[in-house]
């Protein structure tokens, strides 16, 4: 005998709704097991694009979990990093006791690149606060470097205290660009003596050496005071 459809229907919808119910019960379990793992971000704070951190908004540091604003002082920046006090002074301020202090910029100055410290002009020195004109004597020029009087003599002169001494250049002999000692050099075949150059003597069995101020003897022969002899 054949059942009715009203007979088949019950049993047909309580298997529909078991195998409905198993397939819920796994999502609903990793639901609740993500609102148990899921990270408090507190307020003024993003999640982490990668990991389950979290980081304060730019303008915060991290204070015990939780995200205080940066004290800014006036003519500051803040600069959005974890290290250090979290801000800059402005271009033409310097940090003194946590906050910006303007520079004090003397005459003849100007700011360095970074904006926090000044300069003396070419041709001017730092001097207790001040920028003073460096004095450069007849003969002399301005130098680049940043040490010294900030002159050098030109080419022929030295320095002699605060004045450029013309070098008295000897025969056989050419300047050099050294700024201490004769300022010359005795030409290939002369060596020193005293303020002069004097032909170098060149024993038999020799030539001059590689400084072209000295002699060295040929091999295989030895040197022997003023003459070279074999072994």
């Amino acid at each position: 005998m054949l059942e009715k459809p009203s007979q088949r229907r019950p049993g047909r919808l309580v298997a529909a709704l078991a195998v409905l119910f198993a397939l819920a019960a796994p999502a609903a379990a990793s639901a609740q097991s993500a609102d148990r793992n899921a990270v408090r971000v507190p307020a003024n704070a993003h999640a982490e694009r990668f990991g389950k951190g979290w980081l304060c908004d730019p303008g915060f540091r991290e204070n015990k979990q939780n995200c205080d604003p940066v004290a800014v002082p006036e003519n500051a920046f803040p600069t959005n990093s974890a290290y250090g006090t979290g801000w800059e002074c402005k271009r033409g301020y310097r940090a003194i006791d946590k906050a910006c202090r303007p520079l004090d910029i003397p005459a003849n100055a100007y700011l360095n690149g970074a904006g926090d410290r000044w300069k003396c002009d070419r041709g001017y020195r730092e001097y207790q606060g001040d920028c003073l004109a460096v004095k450069v004597p007849e003969h002399g020029y301005l130098s680049d470097s940043a040490y010294g009087s900030g002159w050098a003599c030109e080419r022929g002169y030295q320095v002699d205290d605060d004045i450029c001494r013309a070098i008295v250049l000897p025969e056989n002999a050419f300047l050099t660009e050294e700024t201490r000692g004769t300022g010359w050099i005795c030409d290939r075949g002369f060596k020193p003596a005293g303020d002069k150059c004097v032909v170098v003597e060149i024993p038999a069995n020799a030539h001059l050496d590689n400084s072209g101020h000295n002699w060295e003897c040929d091999q295989p022969f030895r040197k022997e005071q003023t003459a070279c002899q074999l072994p």
